[in-house]
């Protein structure tokens, strides 16, 4: 029996004894005053009170801590209205990149189409698919057999990298980014696939990768959100707006959706104009009643979320209007982007909305593509032609605008979907309309400026481009990668919640691909 043990028990058979002899003793004498049974509480009560009291306080208080962060709590009311806020902040240590552009793929790009020959494809061309492969399908009663591409490969810039003939605008730019071929995810669904991919897991609910990168940098400029999303007026992606969310983040670092079709915020332009001093009085007002709100409710980060909003709001007024103005383009710009083409307008506005604003000091930028365009499920050559006719020149002279600016050095450029392909055909009745179901295991992402280092092919999959095989890379490595290149070390990001160190690369091993680094 343990000595504390012991101990407890010696006291309580203390209290025993004490409390048998002074019961004799009162027995026998009567009380000068009668006492309600109920006015004194029993050792019962007082500690199931005490909860109540000091140690409960106590109790809150480390609650409060682990609910809502402790900084806003030993701040001063103005330092907890700053306590989240898009300040810059310094990184861990010197990174190559500033800002990052992630053009998104949703959908799920072709690799053994697009970025990843495989001549065997073509050698067992209708072939039954391997046993292994089968246990992997989604749609099992559409398999076909083994499917080579419709389309031939070209070798793009001195280094000769392998990419389809549906990118020759990106073929020319082959010597500025690193082609990963050994991409491998989790899931072979959009859903989960779409939340790994931004968010490191595989569940809803968890911060997105701009919110994590501001979270630990902030953002240059303190006129424009330091993340900002240009989706698709065509459609948003599959999970929505959740592909962009904060999470458990404080809200200040969720992204800002900018629209390229009429104003790009929403009353962003003032009802009525007002001279700018008047203006400023207002605007310091405000400021004053804000602090004094926040002052008597602490630890809100939503309120403190929605008055930096605000505050952001007014700074945007000039700011944003100006970065988002195409007009002051040159027409040579214009036309490298495809403004001037149908096919590439909607893209290539948005494109060149990214280049403008990371060239203003807004940290990370993403742009989706309409709908799920790369879901090639069915009428495979037909909807990679879409898809890349709307994309590859775009992309492509973002690449070269940015070179020619000095930008690509410290932008980060990243394409990329959720997964890749199958190498069989899904048919769906008409084996001439015939596609590619999911493909998680292997397949293709490619990254460019910001510290990498150009004309590189890293990675490799199997013979016929199913699996990664050579120098796998996970979704988790990639994100590594990502903070690296912004000067994070990928462990030292954390945010603490509810007791845990909460990251991106959480619960998961993940390395930094230096074989791509520059």
């Amino acid at each position: 029996m343990s000595s504390t043990r012991r101990h407890a028990m010696h006291n309580n058979a203390g209290e025993a004894r004490t409390s048998r002899s002074t019961g004799s003793r009162m027995s026998r004498t009567k009380p000068l005053v009668t006492l309600s049974t109920t006015s004194i509480p029993s050792r019962r009560d007082f500690f199931s009170r005490l909860a109540s009291g000091v140690h409960g306080a106590a109790l809150a208080w480390l609650f409060g801590r682990d609910l809502f962060d402790a900084s806003p709590l030993q701040a001063s009311p103005e330092e907890a209205l700053r306590a989240h806020d898009l300040k810059p902040r310094p990184p861990n240590f010197p990174g190559k990149a500033k800002a990052v552009i992630h053009l998104f793929m949703n959908g799920g790009p072709s690799q053994v189409d697009l970025f990843d020959p495989k001549p065997a494809l073509q050698k067992f061309a209708g072939a039954a698919a391997p046993r292994d492969i089968l246990n992997q399908i989604e749609f099992t009663n559409e398999v076909g057999g083994l499917l080579p591409s419709p389309f031939k490969f070209l070798r793009g810039g001195r280094c000769g990298m392998e990419i389809s003939e549906l990118l020759p605008h990106l073929a020319q730019r082959a010597d500025d980014i690193a082609l990963i071929r050994s991409m491998h995810g989790e899931h072979f669904n959009h859903e989960p696939a779409l939340y790994l991919m931004h968010s490191g897991r595989t569940l809803p609910g968890r911060p997105s990768l701009g919110a994590w990168v501001t979270y630990g940098l902030g953002s240059e400029n303190q006129n424009l959100p330091g993340y900002v999303v240009l989706d698709d007026p065509k459609g948003l992606p599959i999970n929505g707006i959740q592909n962009w969310q904060s999470g458990w983040l404080p809200p200040v670092y969720q992204a800002t959706r900018f629209r390229s079709e009429g104003p790009p915020v929403l009353n962003l332009t003032p009802s009525e104009e007002l001279p700018n001093a008047l203006l400023e009085a207002e605007r310091r007002l405000l400021r004053r009643l804000d602090v004094s709100h926040r002052k008597s409710r602490p630890s809100q980060p939503d309120l403190d979320a929605r008055i930096s909003a605000y505050e952001l709001a007014a700074r945007m007024q000039l700011a944003a209007s100006d970065a988002l103005d195409l007009s002051q383009e040159s027409e040579q710009t214009r036309q490298m982007y495809g403004l001037d083409q149908e096919q590439t307008a909607s893209y290539g506005k948005r494109c060149l909305m990214a280049r403008r604003l990371v060239e203003r000091g807004v940290r990370f930028v993403q742009i989706f593509i309409e709908s799920q365009i790369w879901d090639s499920h069915s009428s495979l050559a037909e909807s990679l032609r879409y898809a890349c006719g709307k994309t590859d020149k775009p992309a492509a002279a973002l690449l070269a605008d940015l070179k020619q600016r000095g930008l690509l050095d410290s932008t980060l450029v990243i394409w990329g979907g959720e997964f890749g392909r199958m190498p069989l055909s899904q048919t769906r009745g008409d084996p001439n309309m015939a596609g590619r179901d999911h493909g998680p295991n292997g397949f293709s992402l490619w990254m460019a400026g910001g510290g990498i280092k150009g004309g590189v092919t890293y990675g490799s999959t199997d013979d016929i481009g199913h699996k990664a095989a050579e120098n796998r890379v996970s979704v988790h490595d990639f994100h590594a990668t990502m903070l690296h290149l912004l000067g994070m070390n990928f462990r030292d990001l954390v945010h603490e919640r509810h007791g845990l160190k909460e990251r991106l690369t959480d619960q998961f091993p993940a390395r930094v691909v230096t074989e791509i680094l520059a």
